[in-house]
């Protein structure tokens, strides 16, 4: 798995953040704030779905990185990055889905 691509894409997202609207579709979004960037969101969701109960593959594959793309800018939005995200996924590696959703409480 290539990594370097979510690094690239997050300084990419951080330098969108200084632009000029009219220059960049995130910076665009960045610009029209977060209730904008969380309709994109839900949007690209329904769109993974729609293409998953669809059964074409690449077509889920193409929704799925558009969702990821909206949840990064999201994330940017908040200043966090994608590697926060995999910080808690490794933490979470190993325990019982079960025994992680408990200790949430």
């Amino acid at each position: 798995m290539n990594n370097d691509i979510l690094q690239r894409l997050t300084e990419t997202l951080e330098a969108r953040k200084q632009a000029s609207p009219e220059s960049s579709y995130v910076a665009k979004l960045f610009s029209k704030g977060e209730d904008a960037i969380l309709k994109k969101v839900g949007e690209e969701a329904t769109e993974m779905i729609l293409a998953s109960k669809g059964g074409d593959k690449t077509h889920l594959v193409y929704e799925t990185a558009d969702l990821w793309f909206h949840c990064m800018v999201l994330l940017a939005s908040h200043g966090l990055s994608a590697a926060h995200v995999l910080d808690e996924l490794a933490r979470r590696e190993g325990l019982s889905g079960i025994a992680e959703k408990e200790s949430r409480k």
